[in-house]
């Protein structure tokens, strides 16, 4: 594995979100001593936090997938995340409902979930099920170990034994193709393959080892910390902090002081500089690239993922039928994937991600108050519409529309607090194409043809973040972040626990909850 040259004594790691800290943890572990540079004026990135009017908003993620990728991190450093952070498992993961009026839970336990399927499909897909299970299972086994945990030097590096078992494995197919193998109900089918909109692909395009991001949500299990998704980089950096770390927070990053091929020190906009050894850039492409001095040549242009316009709502009222997380899928499928890839245009006939954090979490909302949060994809700003300042009230209004035509009588009206997030606001944070998901996992944009962390020209930068490799998400945020710090201290990558599926993580004061 190629590493930073020369000495690495003191790191500057610009950006405190998953991924920085990731780095930090891993870094200090190693020895170094570690300066974390934040723009805002917290910790977190994309995983930030907002309150307002007695509400405490997670301005990013909403889902978590892995936490023992967290708690990997922090326990290099000899911190658990469950010391930190009360973390609930939730059960059902999500609720799916559909057009046709049905609904399906899905439960990450597999007898739960053969239930519910017994229940709403045949027992032909109740069988499906489990090989499904099983064909997700195997494929997380294999590419953790090789293809996600991993620092490529070259496509070379996708070359050996697991390559031909990813293949053995129909990883190279196509994944709505493999997934229709093992079940026929095509509300299993969604169920299983929605997360293709994560990588940037339609399920019908996108090879079928993304599937692997479907055995983190519906296999490992999905987690909701207390204080909602901020509490964990809050955690991690809190965990940085006690180890040594320096965190300069409310402080922006304004260029690289270069001495050869070496960064020096980092500029700051207030004039300051930090004298350093080396660096890890988590910030978006297009700012790292501006830093760097200019963006690497590719034989093409880099392809970005879709968008979201996000609907922030608080306020009295609530819908029982609403789980924590809740899939609200169209009759559309295929057609809602052209438009949000192919053709920019708005969803005609939307699927919706609606979370309601304090169905779990109380807290986060004044007492016999309600969160809500919709997330609309849409096309990102190279593709799509531009004007959102205009588009924004109007699209607001038709997506509660279309909710309350799905039986969430009253959604939207009066709500005593309400914010609306769209890619025109994603751009103004400096997001590249206006899209919180970054570059799409296209084949020609993974593993070693993903913009690669050790950018040239520079002996001792490396990048971290969802930009880079493995890539988008939040358990691969916090794998690029130990990457990064790999590339830095040229420490051997440690396999995890020999390669096996992610353990069961046992969260403190769960109460029983799944």
């Amino acid at each position: 594995m190629r590493a930073v040259k020369g000495a690495t004594d003191h790191v500057v790691v610009v950006g405190a979100g998953l991924s920085g800290l990731s780095a930090a943890l891993h870094l200090l572990a190693a020895g170094r001593s570690v300066t974390v540079v934040e723009r805002d004026e917290e910790p977190g990135g994309r995983a930030g936090r907002r309150s307002a009017a007695g509400y405490h908003i997670d301005t990013g993620p909403t889902v978590l997938t892995m936490p023992d990728l967290v708690d990997e991190a922090m326990g290099a450093v000899g911190e658990r995340l469950t010391d930190r952070v009360e973390l609930h498992r939730l059960d059902p993961a999500y609720r799916a409902r559909f057009a046709d009026g049905s609904h399906i839970d899905v439960h990450t336990d597999a007898q739960a979930m053969e239930a519910e399927i017994l229940r709403v499909a045949t027992p032909a897909d109740v069988r499906g099920y489990r090989r499904l299970r099983d064909w997700l299972e195997r494929l997380y086994r294999v590419q953790m170990r090789t293809f996600i945990d991993t620092n490529f030097d070259s496509p070379l590096g996708l070359l050996g034994p697991d390559l031909a078992r990813l293949a053995a494995l129909g990883g190279f197919g196509s994944w709505h193709g493999r997934v229709a193998r093992f079940v026929r109900d095509e509300r299993l089918r969604r169920i299983f393959s929605f997360q293709a909109l994560y990588a940037g692909v339609p399920p019908t395009r996108a090879l079928a080892a993304y599937a692997v991001i479907a055995y983190m949500d519906t296999v490992a299990g999905v987690w909701f910390p207390r204080g909602g998704m901020h509490a964990v980089p809050r955690a991690m950096a809190d965990a940085a902090e006690a180890a040594g770390a320096r965190l300069l927070l409310g402080t922006e990053v304004s260029a690289l002081e270069r001495a050869g091929g070496r960064a020096a020190a980092v500029r700051t906009a207030d004039g300051g500089r930090i004298a350093c050894d080396a660096v890890v850039l988590t910030c978006d492409l297009p700012v790292a690239h501006r830093l760097l001095g200019g963006a690497p040549r590719r034989p093409l242009a880099l392809r970005y993922a879709p968008s979201a316009v996000v609907l922030h709502l608080g306020g009295e009222r609530t819908w029982p039928e609403l789980g924590h997380h809740t899939l609200s899928f169209g009759a559309a499928w295929e057609r809602t994937f052209d438009e949000l890839t192919r053709t920019g245009s708005l969803m005609t006939d939307p699927s919706l991600l609606v979370t309601r954090p304090t169905a779990t979490d109380p807290g986060l909302a004044p007492a016999g108050r309600h969160l809500h949060y919709v997330l609309a994809p849409c096309p990102n700003l190279h593709r799509g519409p531009r004007d959102w300042d205009r588009l924004a009230p109007r699209y607001r209004d038709a997506i509660c529309a279309e909710l309350q035509r799905r039986g969430l009588d009253g959604f939207g009206d009066a709500p005593e607090f309400e914010e609306v997030v769209t890619p025109a606001d994603w751009a103004r944070q400096g997001l590249a194409a206006g899209t919180p998901f970054s570059a799409a996992h296209t084949f020609a944009q993974t593993g070693p043809f993903r913009p690669r962390n050790l950018p040239r020209g520079w002996d001792n930068v490396v990048l971290a973040g969802c930009g880079t490799t493995p890539g988008v998400g939040v358990p691969t945020a916090v794998v690029s972040g130990k990457l990064a710090a790999a590339r830095v201290t040229g420490g051997p990558r440690r396999p995890r626990r020999g390669g096996g599926p992610a353990p069961a993580f046992t969260a403190a004061g769960t109460g029983g909850a799944r």
